[in-house]
């Protein structure tokens, strides 16, 4: 009876569970998939809390600090001959000792540099951020470009069964001879070797993103077959080389990573400079078998003053690291003037990558058109006997060749447009939403396909 009584939960429940995956996932919601589970970008948060940690520590050496010390111990004396007359000692000591910094040069460089850390972890982090943008994005799209590789496959496997069987047919009424068969055969069984390699790719691209969401994605929403893809905005390369040049966070990275570099160095000289401390002592004391004024119960001492402290010699130490520091900084200026070049480069290369992929989108639908309009007169003269089974399977395979290329040529510069905008420092989550307008369900997808 209580099997029954849940049966219609369940039944629903399995209903549910079946049209839950069918409308698919877009990039939006594998993207706060991966917010919250890429272990990549999840370390370059707890990465940066713990660098935040410097500036305290940092400014503590700059605030005062207090030391508490007590002790006790007994002392027992004998002579030698017969262990006897002796003489016992006993003492109980405590001190609490007060200490703030009037003067402290490499402190306060110190507390400088920690500033710079601190600003470098947050752009270090939002790298990361951007980083995860990007590969979800290529994950994202890898899965769908082996997808529509599959599709494409798929659809000349059966045009070319289709001819093989006609191959067959036209040789049983010997209106053809066994070689159109053969031909037909051999290109069949290279597409299903090919199918067998895509089918590997699509699951390790599958693997790829599940690897940053931490399951399997499932079905995945696709890009609209007729949907124009975006130009770069502004569509002037110099626009977007001052823009790399001012806000690339390569480049700001490598700067701070030079200030830093710099303090390293000041905070090396200032070895050689004296440190200048308040010093504030109070303790007791209780001595027992000792003459004197101390000998009492309990006696008490309280010192206040101020302390300089002078480093004299060293042992060339001091200098050594400022040897050091000063090749560090020059380091670190080769470094920024390579991620300058690097940045601009980068925004060069991909701002093209953008501006020939549309004209390559372009000009191979133009080429699917083409190749469509081919296949149809080859498969029309081949009916009449004006061309050769061969021809009809050439026509077959540049045409699912071109809508392959077509597939991976879109994502490409769909993937360009989004490093772009990384090189100049100003990719956001809204540049992912903007991609994600362009998709449409499996479903709707799949029929206009």
């Amino acid at each position: 009876m209580r099997l029954r009584a849940w049966q219609p939960l369940l039944l629903a429940l399995a209903l549910f569970a079946g049209l839950a995956p069918a409308h698919g996932r877009d990039l939006m919601e594998v993207f706060r998939l991966a917010l919250e589970r890429d272990p990549v970008y999840a370390a370059s948060g707890y990465a940066r809390t713990a660098d935040q940690e410097k500036l305290p520590q940092a400014r503590a050496k700059l605030l005062p600090y207090i030391s508490a010390d007590a002790g006790a111990q007994v002392d027992n004396s004998r002579r030698t001959r017969t262990l006897s007359d002796s003489q016992t000692t006993r003492r109980a000591a405590w001190s609490l000792t007060l200490v703030q910094p009037l003067f402290d040069l490499p402190a306060w460089n110190s507390l400088e540099r920690a500033d710079y850390q601190v600003a470098q972890a947050d752009i270090a982090h939002r790298i990361a951020y951007q980083d995860l943008l990007l590969r979800t994005a290529q994950a994202y799209f890898d899965v769908l470009a082996v997808q529509d590789s599959l599709r494409a496959l798929m659809s000349e496997k059966a045009a070319i069964e289709y001819q093989l069987r006609a191959a067959q047919q036209g040789f049983e009424l010997g209106a053809t001879t066994i070689a159109d068969a053969h031909e037909a055969q051999a290109r069949l069984d290279l597409v299903v070797a090919n199918e067998v390699n895509l089918r590997n790719e699509l699951q390790m691209a599958e693997d790829a993103l599940a690897r940053i969401i931490a399951e399997r994605p499932g079905r995945l929403a696709e890009l609209a077959r007729d949907v124009p893809l975006p130009a770069p905005q502004p569509n002037r390369l110099e626009d977007w080389a001052e823009q790399a040049a001012q806000a690339s966070l390569v480049v700001a990275n490598a700067e701070l990573q030079t200030r830093i570099a710099q303090k390293e160095i000041e905070i090396a000289r200032g070895q050689h400079s004296p440190t200048v401390d308040l010093v504030a002592r109070t303790g007791s004391a209780s001595d027992y078998g000792m003459d004197g004024y101390r000998a009492g119960p309990r006696s008490l001492d309280s010192t206040v003053g101020v302390q300089l402290s002078i480093p004299l010699f060293t042992g060339g130490e001091i200098s050594s690291r400022v040897r050091e520091q000063t090749s560090r900084l020059q380091y670190a200026r080769s470094m920024l003037e390579d991620a300058r070049r690097a940045t601009l480069q980068a925004t060069q290369r991909y701002f093209k990558g953008v501006v020939s992929g549309l004209s390559q989108v372009a000009a191979l639908e133009a080429a699917e058109r083409s190749s469509r309009a081919a296949l149809e007169a080859n498969r029309t003269g081949y009916e009449i006997g004006v061309r050769i089974n061969i021809d009809v399977l050439n026509a077959e395979q540049q045409l699912y060749v071109t809508q392959r290329a077509l597939a991976r040529a879109r994502y490409d510069t769909l993937m360009n447009g989004l490093h772009l905008k990384a090189a100049a420092g100003i990719l956001q989550e809204e540049d992912l939403l903007a991609i994600n307008a362009l998709l449409t369900p499996p479903e709707s997808s799949s029929e206009a396909q």
